[in-house]
């Protein structure tokens, strides 16, 4: 609940003291601004608890924003890791083969 909302159920109560007491006094000018501070209030209350919803909305947005973005960064990690060990792999193959072509050029030379 917000300021907005408090405001506004506050302005209804108020108007339908003064259109109460317009009408028992039998004043039709202080009963209609009663009736017309409670559709203020009404109006206001509705605001605010839109206020409300849309921040909650955005939160739980939020909240299921940051959860998919840490599942993309894992995903990512992942990923970059596997890259990596294949990338070495490939290394230490390519340096085995060249060291068995070094060890048969070694061995010919001596022959």
């Amino acid at each position: 609940m917000n300021k907005e909302t408090i405001q506004g159920t506050l302005e209804q109560a108020a108007g339908k003291v003064k259109e109460a007491f317009g009408e028992a006094t039998g004043n039709q000018k202080i009963a209609n601004s009663g009736a017309a501070e409670q559709i203020k209030g009404v109006a206001r209350e509705t605001w605010g608890q839109t206020k409300d919803a849309a921040s909650q909305i955005g939160d739980s947005q939020k909240v299921e924003t940051n959860a998919a973005a840490e599942q993309h960064k894992e995903s990512a990690s992942d990923t970059a890791h596997d890259i990596r060990s294949k990338i070495v792999s490939t290394a230490q193959n390519v340096k085995h083969s060249v060291e068995e072509k070094l060890d048969e050029l070694k061995q010919k030379r001596s022959s």
